[in-house]
């Protein structure tokens, strides 16, 4: 076992932790809900970290052995974070213990990142962990920052990095349904408003609507971007720059933006972009607004391919999963269903980041953390259930093109077409004596003898491209 110390007195850690006594603090004082940092989160706090580094080597305020190391430890520990990343089974999170839910503004996932780069370091100098003589996580790894501007840049990082990801996961949905509008362009179908019969509509138009919408949400993203892109890194404590040198204020973001690949810039006011969350609440109704359309849409689907036999059932879905432990054969909608539940759960985290950017006081948001978790978290659960959505749902939906023809011609929904021939009221007279006598339109309109099949075959044909049997 090694001892550290703070101001609260002193704690004992396993000699091979990578954390330290502020990280252990944090892990006994807050919940353990089982969830963990965002790793995208954790690859942008620790960019951040090179940033300032190589800053303060380049101001000759970070000595040359020291930078060389501490640079070294933080792209070993990057490397871990993109293997949890990409494939989930690192270890990274037996070293970034502290909880996401924590209070304290973000200081103690700032002092875990620090702690574990510092150790990281003294293990390559082959020094003992907690030597911090040697590597300070302060002094060294924490120079000319503060928690208030390192927090919420690297949150912005991160963010940036997960919107891209979800725009793309939307451009493949897109995709997908653009493929089902050109498959079923030729099926003509009943329209429904207000679930109840409408005019003709083919089911490839209702597909297309549907890549519409998430094409809207695509590019609300790729805006969206742009509201990220201004940070605080610089502005240490409360925006004014305390404890950094003028170098450094000018030259960080410049350095971050190489290391990220990412249009990062300084905020023109660090002090308002160090206490205002607002941008957040912002970019997560763009989200919110994704996962309206999602619901909106999944919701549709169920109701189209409802049934299949008692039901609508005008399309059938990929079955994925036996629907009953007592009805066989039974098959539900269980993509949609779990895209809705997350997209409701999506709605829940934009009204909780509205009312902690709300609350932040004076110079600073002590709520950041849970702010950005449930940001970060929205966008990779909304990420994984595009993707799923794409892959397990709308690639495999077929169209019953029967049962789109019979719930067509059963209906009235084709009167509107014969109005300007027959006018209103004589087409009206039509569909109630059809519901009365609980006769189809068609054979209704064809004992009227209103019109000559020959001339309604045209008409319908030239009005809505449907061909009378």
């Amino acid at each position: 076992m090694r001892t550290e110390k703070d101001k609260l007195g002193r704690l004992e850690l396993q000699d091979n932790a990578y954390y330290g006594i502020h990280s252990l603090r944090s892990y006994n004082n807050f919940i353990k809900s089982s969830e963990h940092t965002n790793p995208y989160l954790l690859k942008a706090y620790l960019q951040v970290k090179k940033a300032a580094a190589e800053t303060n080597y380049k101001c000759g305020i970070l000595f040359k052995e020291k930078f060389d190391v501490i640079d070294e430890a933080i792209d070993n520990l990057l490397d871990e974070v993109e293997e949890e990343i990409q494939l989930g089974e690192s270890l990274i999170y037996e070293k970034f213990i502290v909880d996401p839910y924590q209070g304290g503004a973000g200081t103690s996932l700032n002092m875990n990142v620090n702690e574990v780069i510092a150790n990281t370091a003294l293990e390559l100098m082959n020094k003992a962990k907690g030597d911090y003589n040697s590597i300070h996580p302060i002094d060294d790894v924490n120079m000319s920052q503060s928690t208030n501007d390192t927090y919420p840049t690297a949150l912005k990082v991160a963010s940036i990095y997960l919107i891209r990801e979800l725009a793309e996961a939307y451009a493949q949905l897109q995709h997908q349904l653009q493929k089902k509008e050109e498959d079923f362009k030729g099926i003509l179908k009943l329209g429904r408003t207000q679930f109840q019969d409408a005019v003709p509509i083919s089911l490839g138009q209702e597909f297309g609507a549907y890549a519409q919408a998430f094409s809207r949400d695509r590019w609300r993203l790729y805006n969206a971007e742009e509201r990220l892109r201004s940070v605080n890194m610089g502005g240490t404590a409360i925006g004014n720059s305390i404890s950094a040198p003028k170098d450094y204020i000018l030259n960080v973001n410049s350095i971050l933006k190489k290391i990220t690949k990412l249009p990062i810039a300084k905020a023109e006011d660090l002090i308002d972009a160090t206490q205002n969350f607002d941008v957040f609440v912002e970019v997560h109704g763009i989200i919110k607004a994704g996962a309206v359309s999602i619901i909106k849409m999944c919701n549709d689907l169920r109701f189209l391919s409802s049934g299949p036999h008692g039901g609508i059932g005008e399309i059938t879905l990929p079955p994925m999963q036996t629907g009953s432990s007592i009805m066989p054969g039974k098959v539900n909608p269980v993509i949609l269903e779990n895209s809705i539940q997350i997209a409701e759960l999506v709605k829940g985290h934009d009204s909780i980041i509205s009312n902690l950017a709300a609350s932040g006081n004076l110079e600073l948001n002590a709520f950041g953390p849970m702010i950005a978790h449930l940001f970060l978290k929205s966008l990779q659960l909304l990420k994984f259930t595009v993707d799923n959505l794409a892959n397990k749902c709308i690639e495999g939906i077929n169209a019953d093109h029967e049962r789109c023809k019979e719930h067509l011609i059963n209906s009235s929904a084709l009167a509107a077409s014969l109005i300007n021939s027959l006018g209103y009221d004589a087409v009206q007279e039509i569909v109630r004596f059809s519901e009365e006598q609980k006769m189809p339109f068609i054979k209704a309109l064809i004992k009227s003898n209103l019109i000559e099949e020959n001339e309604l075959r045209n008409i319908f044909s030239r009005e809505i491209g449907f061909e009378l049997d």
